[in-house]
């Protein structure tokens, strides 16, 4: 899995783990009643806002093993290009339990964000869409192949 360009909170996460990351005032919203859960994400980038929103219904399900899901969630191991070569570092985390989406809006400037030539893509509904229950990760040492 490759990241184009990851948004994050704070500027210290940015400069020091030297990624694709873009610092941006953020905030969220999860809602969790009767069954229902909607989530949304919102982001500021100059003067406009932007945000990622999702419903579910029910409870978190067991990701499927080979699953798309599976693939997006279950991976440890993270690669960084950097001008000494490249680096290899490990995340730990419990495996997490998922909802599928039954609703997804994606209000920003694509284009802008990640490049023109993702925005016809990234304008499409997606091809999947779920929400994880996430948990506290651990980033280990990165050390240089």
């Amino acid at each position: 899995m490759v990241f184009n360009r990851e948004l994050v909170p704070r500027r210290a996460i940015a400069l020091t783990l030297r990624e694709n990351y873009i610092a941006v005032p953020m905030k969220h919203e999860i809602e969790h009643l009767d069954g229902n859960l909607k989530v949304e994400y919102s982001w500021r980038r100059g003067r406009k806002s932007e945000s990622l929103k999702m419903t579910a219904t029910g409870e978190a399900q067991p990701i499927p093993a080979g699953s798309h899901a599976e693939f997006i969630t279950e991976h440890y191991w993270g690669y960084t290009a950097l001008r000494e070569g490249c680096s290899e570092y490990r995340v730990e985390h419990p495996r997490w339990k998922i909802w599928n989406a039954m609703g997804f809006e994606l209000k920003a400037d694509v284009a802008t964000l990640y490049g023109k030539q993702f925005a016809e893509t990234l304008n499409q509904p997606p091809r999947s869409a779920f929400i994880a229950d996430g948990s506290p990760i651990t980033v280990h040492r990165r050390e240089m192949l």
